[in-house]
């Protein structure tokens, strides 16, 4: 079945309007949220409903293409990008299908975003905890793919710890359910298997999460701080006291000056070479005992100031600067470079002063915005993906702060995933033997491995395409 062919069934069954082949009108879709990659798709289609969507899916089964699950295309490692082959847009699916208030759960499409959820469900005294920084456009289906986190992830867990089942449609067309709504079932975790597995294992179609009950009591504090070192020594004493905060995060002084100079502005001191911002939540009593612990963990570490948030238009201001920031740097360059390494809390301040150390060998801007509370580091560098000879300093620095944070314990993602850009990483945490296994879970739910073809693990480690040779066949007949 060549790509007219194929264009033209899945036509009859999304309609032309979601099917798109001209080169100008799949540009938009060649990148991500993070713009340094650059892949062009064959054909994008985009079904509206769930019975579409299992039409399309078999459809590509039938002729053994390749396809690329996408969500809201913010994820930031380059996995949603299809390189010359089909892109399966999932973004219409955004039906909220039930709320059980009785139950704390929820059933939705995967294209539902994570905001609009939450949004519905708080008059209710719910929330869905998972909130990346991007929540006002990303997707649940988005944040499944890459078992994504965010700020609060420090004390309720990520996207893995909220999805009680999904129905899934495999590669092959099969319907399969994963997990189950009450809870644990016995036997293998398949539901744990296919949360974080990037695309690369099928598509949900519709997705049954945990919802809890918001918080009695939110206090959010600004802890400012003429030193990094003193920053990460105090996050590091938060955590040891007992203390568990909702959130803990952390922005260095070049971040801050980023943010303060943007349409974000937050009100953070620009002088300050870091700040932290500590939210507790839960019951009024805990609440204010922790306040006050952090408070004195704070100005005893060498915080300059204090400062709680008085109502909550005060506290969103607040939590503005953290979560546009990435947004701010658009200021600074064209492109982005964001890394999303874990390393041991008490290794933050060892790190982030070889992180400064690669800054200057390397001669390019690091701005620091990360989750403190779990280690969750995220160092930016922005610049001009156009320039040759700025980009190759940029990847070099960008793998040398990777390498430092692995030799410390650490890991190469918390919640951006692997995708295309950290696959030449997989080999710095582990062995063949492990990469081998993965390679053989993936082939228990896409044998063909047509879905996100080359993603995640190398190659060379998989021998991805010599073990699929019909999809590489397919993949080359859709592009001539």
């Amino acid at each position: 079945m060549n790509l007219d062919e194929v264009s033209a069934r899945l036509t009859e069954v999304v309609g032309e309007r979601h099917v798109l082949t001209r080169v100008s009108e799949l540009l938009v879709y060649s990148s991500d949220g993070l713009p340094g990659y650059r892949k062009q798709p064959t054909l994008a289609v985009f079904p509206g409903t769930r019975d579409e969507t299992i039409a399309v899916v078999r459809i590509l089964a039938e002729a053994k293409l390749p396809f690329v699950p996408r969500g809201a295309g913010t994820g930031l490692s380059g996995g949603a990008l299809a390189d010359g082959v089909v892109l399966l847009g999932l973004h219409r699916l955004k039906n909220i299908i039930s709320i059980d208030v009785e139950n704390r759960r929820a059933k939705v499409e995967p294209g539902v975003v994570n905001l609009k959820l939450n949004r519905t469900v708080a008059p209710k005294g719910l929330m869905y905890a998972p909130d990346p920084s991007s929540e006002a456009a990303c997707t649940i289906g988005g944040n499944i793919a890459e078992n994504a986190g965010g700020p609060h992830c420090l004390k309720n867990g990520v996207t893995l710890n909220h999805i009680l089942a999904l129905t899934v449609i495999l590669p092959s067309g099969e319907i399969v359910e994963l997990g189950a709504e009450e809870g644990e079932r016995d036997g293998y975790d398949l539901r744990g298997a296919f949360i974080g597995s990037e695309g690369c294992f099928g598509i949900a179609l519709d997705i049954t999460v945990r919802l809890i009950p918001r918080p009695q009591v939110i206090r959010t504090m600004l802890c400012d701080f003429t030193t990094v070192d003193a920053a990460a020594r105090v996050t590091s004493a938060i955590v040891a006291s007992g203390v568990i905060p909702a959130a803990l995060e952390f922005l260095d002084g070049p971040m801050i000056r980023v943010v303060e100079s943007s349409i974000y502005a937050a009100g953070y001191p620009k002088d300050a070479e870091a700040v932290l911002l500590v939210e507790l939540d839960g019951l009024q009593e805990g609440v204010d005992a922790d306040l006050e612990t952090v408070r004195r963990l704070a100005l005893d570490g060498g915080a300059r100031n204090v400062k709680v948030a008085r109502d909550e238009v005060e506290r969103l201001r607040l939590w503005q600067g953290r979560k546009k920031a990435f947004g701010a740097m658009g200021r600074l360059s064209p492109h982005l470079v964001v890394q999303d390494a874990v390393i041991p809390r008490s290794r933050l301040a060892e790190i982030l002063g070889r992180i400064e150390g690669i800054r200057q060998k390397y001669g390019v801007i690091v701005c620091n915005v990360f989750h403190a509370g779990d280690g969750n580091l995220h160092p930016n560098i922005p610049y001009n993906a156009d320039d040759p000879e700025e980009s190759e300093r940029v990847h070099l620095a960008m793998k040398e702060i990777m390498q430092a944070c692995v030799s410390v314990g650490g890991s190469i993602t918390g919640e951006h995933g692997v995708g295309l850009d950290k696959m030449g990483y997989m080999d710095l945490i582990f062995d063949p033997v492990s990469l081998a296994a993965m390679c053989d879970l993936r082939d228990a739910f896409d044998p063909e491995r047509r879905a996100n073809p080359a993603k995640v693990i190398p190659t060379h480690r998989c021998r991805e395409w010599m073990a699929a040779p019909s999809a590489r066949a397919s993949a080359k007949a859709v592009q001539a």
